[in-house]
């Protein structure tokens, strides 16, 4: 089957990047930091609150795109524990959109199949955000196509010294004298227990960090990073994406495609097409 047959080309650019594309080796999970809706606004002269808007948009986009190109996992970075350091007018206004877009899209998210799953410390969000997101992840638990996991009130750091918790209170309550932690032990307390590592990470508005996300998840992941903001970030941009990701050699830190044992590997951080290096 050809990427065409699953995602019909809007124009030229897309019928080029969809030939180009091999649905054999498209990663696995794809993981996405959505940046630049406040920049794309000012470049705009409007307010903040219009480039979240735009991005919400765009997030539509990249979701039905990977779901029909049947990406088994996509995680979004929508709002991070440092996000509310921001102005509450803007935190309000977030929370109210995040509500308003679970509402408007959750039923689409249900018939196209999706499982909805949000990781983070969801337990410290506004009583109504949280009742939206658990209704959202029981009315699709069922589901068995793309995972579509939201990261919200997320942080790296803050996913490791929870699992690092966990770890001491499973210690504690089982009388343990002797216990010794494993890689697998620690990635069976995260957030993200029983899902793959990102294959591939997207980073958007050109800025080359990964802003506290996915830290213990992303040691062998691919990174790319474009100039454009996310709510320019087409889908024609997601295949371009994808595409210079199945052109990269995965070594995982040796020489094989096989990661060597407590190799940490190396994140190459690589811009193509748009981005810069």
């Amino acid at each position: 089957m050809k990427a065409s047959e699953l995602l019909k080309p809007a124009n030229a650019e897309e019928a080029t990047l969809l030939d180009n594309l091999d649905l054999k080796r498209l990663p696995q999970h794809l993981a996405v930091i959505m940046d630049g809706n406040g920049r794309w606004a000012q470049h705009r002269h409007l307010p903040r609150v219009a480039g979240h808007r735009a991005g919400v948009k765009a997030a539509r986009e990249i979701i039905e795109s990977c779901a029909r190109l049947k990406l088994p996992y996509l995680t979004l970075y929508a709002f991070s524990l440092e996000n509310w350091r921001r102005p509450q007018a803007e935190v309000d206004f977030l929370m109210r959109l995040l509500r308003e877009y679970l509402k408007r899209e959750l039923p689409a998210i249900h018939k196209n199949n999706i499982r909805l799953l949000i990781i983070g410390r969801s337990e410290q969000l506004p009583d109504g955000v949280r009742k939206d997101i658990e209704y959202g992840m029981r009315m699709t638990a069922r589901n068995t196509g793309m995972k579509l996991v939201v990261a919200l009130n997320y942080g790296g750091r803050a996913e490791l010294v929870d699992a690092f918790n966990a770890m001491l209170e499973h210690v504690r309550s089982n009388g343990l004298s002797a216990f010794q932690a494993d890689e697998q032990t620690v990635s069976e307390h995260l957030y993200t227990a029983g899902l793959p590592d990102p294959d591939l990470l997207i980073r958007t508005s050109g800025e080359m960090r990964v802003s506290n996300f996915l830290l213990w998840q992303i040691a062998y992941a691919e990174i790319y990073v474009t100039e454009t903001l996310w709510p320019d970030f087409s889908r024609a941009r997601l295949l371009e994406a994808l595409v210079d990701f199945q052109k990269r050699e995965r070594r995982y830190g040796g020489l094989n495609a096989a990661p060597e044992p407590g190799d940490s590997g190396k994140m190459a951080k690589r811009s193509a097409g748009r981005g810069r290096g």
